[in-house]
């Protein structure tokens, strides 16, 4: 009774068209992704929910001390083991997923809004601009990252913030170098000429053109460098001129276990292997995000 309600398809009755492929379009990236990039992506989001709401995976506190629990070994109580307070190790890495990625996304704001800058003022600037910026941003790029931030450190003292910006400046050169050299080929290009012809202001021109197509290889490089401020923000919090404690940052959980590593291994080694974790995840996921751009730019 029911398919009698239905209009029967003829020769001249329209058929109904088929469903959106809005599906299938969102689908076939998801496909044809990687496994390996499929799981770093997942271990992303699961360390960034950790360290938006850490409470969900524990309900103990990071700073809460039981003496009489102190070294003790990984367990049903304790699954990565206390550290020389008696404090939880499982609880500390979870809260200290915050700082850590505060650390690194911080200090890669800084190196990627400083770089844009940079390059930008020496693509633009004229012949004497560039030669001067470019010698300099060579010169800074001979010196290690991680010993120029310490040098950075060392002028502007230690903290969070001091250490997003030393990091931060640390890694501008190389930035300043790709938006340079992206800057100076847009720059050149047809529809730059012609909007310059067509008496576009100057800085019109550089917000609407030169910026957007010298940004968009920038912002695929910086979650790559990412994980590379990720790293050196870890190794300045090992050194003590992260944040202050008993604050639980991965750099300064690994710092307080190398002096137990013979008779409590576990404080040095879980901190550690969160940060390697976490970076392998970053590159491999910034390493697909590279290769995917460089197909689309090169059709």
């Amino acid at each position: 009774m029911a398919s009698s309600l239905l209009p029967e398809a003829g020769p001249g009755t329209a058929v109904a068209a088929p469903a959106p492929r809005a599906r299938r379009r969102w689908a076939r990236p998801l496909s044809s992704m990687p496994p390996a990039v499929a799981l770093a992506g997942a271990v992303l989001l699961l360390v960034v929910l950790v360290a938006v709401v850490p409470g969900l995976f524990t309900g103990a506190s990071p700073t809460a001390t039981d003496p009489p629990a102190a070294l003790r070994g990984p367990g049903a109580h304790h699954w990565l083991g206390t550290d020389q307070l008696g404090r939880d190790l499982f609880t500390r890495i979870l809260y200290g997923a915050r700082p850590s990625l505060l650390l690194g996304f911080g200090a890669t704001v800084v190196s990627v809004v400083l770089g844009a800058a940079y390059g930008l003022a020496a693509a633009l600037g004229g012949r004497l601009a560039d030669r001067v910026l470019m010698r300099l941003a060579d010169i800074l790029l001979a010196l290690p990252a991680l010993l120029l931030a310490l040098l950075v450190v060392t002028v502007l003292g230690s903290g969070t913030v001091n250490v997003m910006a030393a990091i931060g400046i640390a890694f501008v050169p190389g930035y300043a170098r790709l938006v340079r050299a992206e800057a100076m080929v847009v720059r050149r290009s047809g529809y730059i000429e012609s909007a310059v012809a067509l008496g576009l202001p100057r800085r019109q021109v550089v917000l609407r053109h030169v910026l957007p197509n010298a940004l968009a290889p920038l912002l695929t490089l910086a979650t790559v460098g990412f994980g590379t401020a990720l790293i050196s923000a870890s190794g300045l919090s090992f050194l003590g001129l992260g944040p202050a404690a008993p604050s639980p940052e991965w750099g300064a959980l690994l710092a307080s276990g190398r002096d137990f590593l013979q008779t409590a291994w576990w404080i040095g080694v879980f901190p550690g292997a969160a940060v390697t974790v976490t970076v392998i995840a970053v590159n491999v996921v910034g390493r697909h995000a590279q290769q995917r751009f460089t197909r689309r730019t090169s059709r």
